[in-house]
Formats: C-alpha cells, sequence, structure tokens
C-alpha cells in the first residue's frame, strides 16, 4: 500500500463534512472571479450514460454567473484529446479542464499539465499519485455503493433471485460494481445470484443487446449493467418483459415497466467545490472522492419495477451508507472458493481499488 494510498484514505475521512456542505452549487451564486472551465467527453453528451452524467453537471455550472463552461463531445482517447484542450486552453481561455474518460490521464493530461503549469487539470479516475504535476489531479465517485442499492432493492423485485449483468471489461471498477450489486442482493434475498457476461468493449450496442438477451434466456429477471451508455440494455429488457437497474445517469425514461432504480453520479458537488476554489483562488484538491456520505451518488427515483417491500428496504440501505457502515464484511470468497475478504473493510479501502475477483454467488469468469 503506497503512502498517497494512505493519505486519499485520510482526505476521504477528513474531507467529508467539507464537501457535503461547502460544493453544493446553491454556495456558487455569483463567482468572485472569471472561470473558464473545459470539459472533454468520450461519447456523446446525451448517452443515457457515463458522459451525460457529467454533462447533466455542467448544466448546473452553466447558470453561475462569471462561470463559461466549454464542452467538447466524442473525444478519442488518443492524441485528439491534446488538440481538444490545447483549443479550449488557447482559444477559449480554459483555467481548469476536466478529463472525463479514463484513457485521457497518461500520457496526455499528465503531459499538458507540466505544458500549462497556470492552468488547472482534474481526472475522472483514482490516477493521479504524488510525483505527478501539482496542477493535475484526480476525483472519483463510488458508484459501487449505488449499485449496492440496486442490488437491494433487485433482490426483493426478483421473482426467482436470477439477476443478470453487462459488463464492458473486468477492471477493478467495474468487478467492485458487480460485487456490491451482488452483496446488495443477497442482503435483501440470500439465495439471490449475478450472472454477469463482459462485452469487451465500453460501448459496443450489439454485444450489449446480445449480452442482455443471453442473461435473459438464461432465466435473469432482472438487469443490471456497467458500460459507458446503458441505453441499449435497459432498453432491450423493457422489450423482453424483464426489470432493470440504471448506471451513470438515470434510465428511467427508457423503462417505465421495469424500471426498478438506478446508481448515479453526483458530479455537480465535486465540480462545483472545484469551481468555488478557483473563483477564492484558493487551491484546488489532488484528489477528491467520496459516495452517498458527502453527497457524491444519488439513487434514481424508483420505477414500476420496485416493490414496497424493495423501496424500503433500499432506502434504508442508503441511510446505511450515508452512516459510513461496510458493504464488504468478510470472510467472503471468490467464485473459485478463495477467501479474498477475511474481515471487514472500510468502504473506502485502497485494497478494495485493487479488485480482481468476482465473488462467490457471481456466475461469470474474468479470464
Amino acid at each position: 500500500m503506497t503512502s498517497f494510498s494512505l493519505s486519499r484514505r485520510s482526505l476521504l475521512k477528513a474531507g467529508a463534512a467539507g464537501l457535503a456542505t461547502a460544493a453544493l452549487p446553491i454556495n456558487l451564486s455569483r463567482a468572485q472571479s472569471p472561470i473558464v472551465l473545459g470539459a472533454v467527453y468520450v461519447g456523446p453528451r446525451d448517452d443515457f450514460g457515463w458522459n451525460q452524467a457529467h454533462a447533466l453537471a455542467m448544466e448546473i455550472l452553466k447558470q453561475v454567473p462569471g462561470v463559461t463552461v466549454i464542452e467538447e463531445e466524442n473525444v478519442p482517447e488518443t492524441d485528439a484529446v491534446t488538440q481538444s484542450i490545447e483549443s479550449m486552453i488557447n482559444l477559449d481561455g480554459a483555467n481548469l479542464i476536466l478529463a472525463t474518460s479514463f484513457g485521457y490521464y497518461t500520457p496526455f493530461v499528465v503531459d499538458l499539465a507540466r505544458k500549462y503549469p497556470e492552468v488547472e487539470f482534474r481526472h475522472a479516475a483514482p490516477l493521479w499519485k504524488e510525483g505527478d504535476p501539482t496542477n493535475a489531479g484526480s476525483y472519483f465517485c463510488y458508484l459501487n455503493q449505488g449499485h449496492y442499492v440496486n442490488g437491494v432493492a433487485a433482490g426483493l423485485s426478483s421473482p426467482t433471485g436470477k439477476l443478470g449483468f453487462v459488463a464492458a471489461k473486468p477492471i477493478p471498477s467495474v468487478l467492485s460494481n458487480i460485487n456490491s450489486f451482488l452483496l446488495g442482493a443477497r442482503k435483501s434475498n440470500p439465495n439471490a445470484t449475478v450472472q454477469v457476461i463482459f462485452t469487451g468493449e465500453w460501448s459496443m450496442p450489439v454485444r450489449e443487446a446480445e449480452a442482455t438477451n443471453a442473461l435473459i434466456d438464461a432465466g435473469c429477471d432482472v438487469i443490471g449493467c456497467h458500460v459507458d451508455g446503458p441505453k441499449v440494455v435497459i432498453e432491450t429488457a423493457e422489450g423482453r418483459g424483464v426489470k432493470s437497474c440504471g448506471h451513470n445517469a438515470s434510465q428511467a425514461p427508457l423503462a417505465p415497466n421495469g424500471f426498478i432504480t438506478g446508481a448515479e453520479y453526483k458530479w455537480s458537488t465535486i465540480y462545483s467545490l472545484y469551481a468555488d476554489l478557483l473563483a477564492k483562488g484558493e487551491p484546488l484538491p489532488n484528489f477528491v472522492a467520496g459516495g452517498y456520505h458527502n453527497d457524491m451518488l444519488q439513487t434514481t427515483p424508483y420505477g414500476a419495477g420496485a416493490t414496497p417491500e424493495a423501496i424500503a428496504a433500499a432506502d434504508a440501505a442508503i441511510a446505511d451508507l450515508v452512516a459510513q457502515k461496510p458493504i464488504y464484511v468478510g470472510p467472503l470468497k471468490d467464485n473459485a472458493g478463495n477467501v479474498v475478504i477475511e474481515g471487514e473493510m472500510d468502504n473506502y479501502d485502497p485494497v478494495l481499488d485493487g479488485m480482481d475477483y468476482l465473488l462467490e454467488g457471481v456466475i461469470g469468469s474474468i479470464t
């Protein structure tokens, strides 16, 4: 465990109260100095998913006098992001860059931060480390907490207890969402299982539809997911008469009959914090992260697919997470029978950031 991991954990604990109050948009009634914020998205800003979650936060900041927001969508994780960001800096005068895709950080954000030391760069993944440029940093919302709540609701909304999950790639943040979904489901239904299919890509609509149909054909009656834009997954489940849980942003309008609830980022909390500090001429933190306890996550309003019992249990789960009660309480085994968590784990323990397994009860493989 690195010293950065330890200091990050301290930041999460110590900074909770400040983030829960100072970072709310209402405190940014008027910026004290001009702020030009440049946001770069890897996909369309209306994808019902990852990019839309960031774009919705930008809409809040656009209402603040003294804040100008520059956005560019569909920017690939190549030299194209360098060109987009440099244009925002040199032509639009951006003094804060928000790079919202995982692959933007190395080498692009790191190199640009060194080239433009007067500009602040922040990246939406926990990748910043000591030794990186001090005008760069990371921000992250632990959406696995939202998927835990999804699982609690799904476990009580599924007639069979057979849940499915469409996932992009078996990286730690995705595995954490799958495993948290399982643990939530088993809290409300101890016999629940989660069958997972990995598509191999963040956005591959054809494969997402195929995976969703395959899970339904296998008997799954609730579908969760972690792909950039869950639109196809949710619509396919709805078309098959199967319930669903959302990811990233609200997909409720896509499934009026079967939508249960969803795990949503609340990026506006972090972006408002950055803008507030920048306007005051105060330094930006190099790492900001959190979950329900510091207003960085929200749960999509319950849909027709949620039973009354599921709603009550999910609300109780959210209250537990606000109180920082742990999701991972051992002993827990992976689905190959190995003990992977022996005791109780803090929800923000950096060890969980290296998750490389699927828990017992998840049907599927990461290889």
